[in-house]
């Protein structure tokens, strides 16, 4: 076994690894650039280099300073993480030309299933399903529309060398291609080097499925299940679970055994994922393809690890140190359900715009206990269940049905760190395990209303909705899911009379506790109290009459002159998260000022409130809206990022749709279009300059 490893990579993955390498008894090397000399990773780990500037080609793709920095300190292995240099044949050629193993596959299986249109000809070889589609290189947008013609729209245009949802592109119609064949060229050839581009079908009502493979250098490769992986934005991924909840047995056991036989066709070892596209619309649910194999470790990894008791790394490890799978196929068993939400920074009231900047506050829920494991759960040997990692909470997590569930956070954050526009916008993924689905699904729910963070904008709202969402909670999704459910955007969840009503009592008894307080009676929820309680709530414009009466013990509330509700817990001015049970129901709400009311945050939306006196209430113009400024004449940038294009000057006219210019953001091309026809009056910014969000971009007439 290995006495040291490097770890080339950042954020929550390094953490991830750091922490099972120091669970087995392994020393660790980190690595960073400028932008991470203070992150967890670099704190956590036994060692630290330092590798360069900011971005990415200049520290974590330079492979040159990674076999630097494994020789300087004596790292005897490398693992990847995913991402980076993870896929990257040459990286792995390069450390064993050094004499350093690399914690992954052989060079020789990555160059086969890094290329997308050779991997699906060795699919075929190996008799796995594949999409229909043409598998060549297309030279020209001309050549690409009429291959899309004869395989029949949609088709899906994809950069050979691509993943992680880069350089994939959607086409309904010949114009579509024409829009986006070059710019799925340029994608490709600026995050992989390679701008080839193929076409494949675009299967209906599509759901995203990927078996999760484990081999050995000695011939035996198993499969560990599957996840499901369709809630996707913009094709990258936003929330996995494990297992499916539409894949059968016989479904699971058809799929893992193609994926068994395509990693042996390529002489696989180490954890894989292979990717399957598989019709929904299909009951009979024999309509899956292959995609893609992955060759490395998943982002959606834990998942798996918390159905079957394995720790993947630690597996990866003991893999690239020559050792035999201690497991068999017919020992794999998979236990309860798990659900995983990806945290990113980014405003989903405004399309999803990137958000960067400085963590204020970050208090993720705190994690439960995970439990050494035998040979209990799951039937697999493992020292110890998934050694995920982050900053450590130091807030209490009041879950519902807390002693059946677990909750897992992966981070690589800190309170106070930044959030750059250099690197991946992830925060971290929130893990929760539980016998059945709806439970596990609960979990998230409860957990997110507890995950704080302040300074930048994050997806919490929108992750707490799809858990919420009937359709989603139904297990009918497929990976067009977000389009189709919030075609105008995201507003925030629904809030049902049920909810209104809690929240009026919360806002009333929180009023209540701070005139007590003032009042040097009381600063508890749960203590009784003798001042008079009754209040005129606001929540988003609406009013509701709220009279609290106190027990020893508890609260007794009534909303608009309805029954009697029993509220339990405790709160203190200034604490941020509020727990209480109303009428037997948990419920976590985030409590912040904002001027004279307050803002309550919970299941998935931010109410604003306000608490007043009934005759205050009378004579206040608290409702009156104010007329927002007319944006219509400018193009703002919708995010911080790179002016790639701009293809208008002043006098020009556009029409509505036009292409008027290209961003770059967070590795990603973004085409901005006119919202309708006008005259170019002014262009503030030309190609090639750095534009914050809401720069005026454009000036039209």
């Amino acid at each position: 076994m290995f006495s040291k490893i490097l770890i080339a990579n950042r954020g929550e993955i390094a953490c991830r690894v750091i922490r099972t390498a120091r669970r087995m008894g392994i020393k660790t090397v980190a690595v960073y650039s400028d932008a991470d000399a203070r992150a967890p990773h670099v704190r956590m780990a036994d060692e630290s280099v330092r590798l360069g500037p900011p971005p990415a080609a200049e520290s974590y793709l330079n492979a040159e300073l990674i076999i630097d920095a494994c020789k300087a300190t004596g790292a005897e292995a490398v693992h990847p993480g995913y991402g980076f240099l993870s896929e990257r044949e040459s990286f792995a050629k390069a450390l064993d030309k050094a004499g350093i193993t690399f914690i992954g596959p052989p060079p020789r299986a990555i160059r086969a299933m890094g290329d997308k249109i050779e991997s699906k000809k060795l699919a075929q070889k190996a008799g796995v399903n594949i999409v229909p589609g043409y598998l060549d290189d297309i030279a020209t947008t001309g050549e690409a529309v009429k291959i899309a013609k004869d395989i029949g729209f949609p088709v899906m245009m994809k950069a050979s060398a691509g993943g992680g949802g880069k350089g994939m592109r959607l086409a309904y119609t010949e114009q579509d291609v024409h829009d986006g064949f070059e710019a799925t060229k340029r994608e490709g050839l600026a995050s992989f080097g390679d701008d080839r581009v193929f076409l494949e079908k675009f299967i209906e009502a599509p759901r995203h499925i990927e078996i999760q493979v484990l081999g050995d250098k000695h011939g035996n490769v198993i499969y560990l299940g599957e996840r499901e992986c369709s809630i996707q934005r913009r094709h990258q991924k936003v929330v996995e679970e494990a297992p499916s909840p539409f894949v059968t047995p016989e479904m699971r056991r058809a799929m893992g055994e193609q994926a068994v036989a395509l990693a042996k066709a390529v002489g696989y070892y180490s954890a894989g994922t292979v990717e399957l596209i598989v019709s929904g619309a299909d009951p009979t649910g024999e309509s899956f393809y292959f995609l893609e194999m992955n060759t490395r470790l998943q982002v959606e990894h834990p998942v798996t690890e918390e159905v079957t008791g394995l720790d993947l790394v630690e597996q990866m490890i003991r893999v690239a140190a020559g050792e035999k799978l201690a497991f068999g196929q017919d020992d794999v068993k998979l236990d309860g359900w798990a659900v995983e939400t990806r945290v990113y920074a980014e405003d989903p009231y405004r399309g999803f715009l990137p958000s960067t900047g400085r963590l204020v506050r970050y208090r993720p829920p705190a994690p439960t206990p995970l439990p050494l494991m035998g040979r209990g759960r799951g039937g697999v040997t493992s020292e110890a269940r998934g050694a995920g990692g982050g900053a450590t909470p130091t807030q209490p997590s009041p879950i519902e049905g807390e002693g059946s569930v677990r909750i897992r956070v992966d981070g690589g954050v800190f309170e106070g760190g930044e959030v750059s526009m250099f690197y991946d916008p992830m925060i971290a993924k929130l893990i929760t395990w539980a016998p059945t689905r709806e439970a596990a699904i609960d979990a998230q729910v409860s957990a997110l209303d507890a995950f704080v963070i302040d300074g930048i904008n994050d997806n919490v709202d929108f992750l707490s909705a799809l858990m919420q969402h009937p359709r989603f909670r139904s297990g009918d999704i497929t990976t067009g899911f977000i389009a189709e459910e919030y075609p105008e955007g995201f507003e925030g969840a629904p809030a049902d009379a049920q909810l209104v009503q809690e929240l009026a009592i919360i806002a009333g008894k929180i009023a209540a506790i701070t005139d007590e307080r003032a009042a040097g009676i009381s600063d508890q929820l749960g203590d009784a109290i003798a001042l008079p309680s009754e209040r005129t709530v606001v929540i988003d414009g609406e009013q509701h009459q709220v009279r609290i009466k106190p027990y020893e013990g508890g609260t007794l509330a009534i909303v608009d002159g309805g029954e009697l509700i029993d509220v339990i817990g405790r709160w203190r001015p200034g604490q941020r998260l509020l727990s209480v049970a109303i009428d037997g129901r948990p419920r976590t709400v985030q409590v912040r000022r904002e001027g004279r009311g307050l803002v309550l945050t919970t299941r998935g939306r931010s109410h604003k409130v306000q608490v007043l006196a009934p005759h205050v209430a009378e004579l206040s113009e608290h409702m009156i809206d104010k007329v927002p400024p007319d944006l219509s004449g400018l193009l703002l940038a919708p995010m911080p990022g790179l002016l790639t294009r701009l293809d208008v000057a002043v006098g020009d006219k556009v029409e509505a749709g036009q292409l008027v210019a290209v961003m770059e953001a967070m590795k990603m091309e973004n085409i901005l279009r006119a919202a309708k026809a006008a005259t170019v009056k002014a262009t503030p910014v030309q190609a090639g300059d750095s534009v914050a969000v809401d720069q005026v971009i454009v000036e039209f007439e």
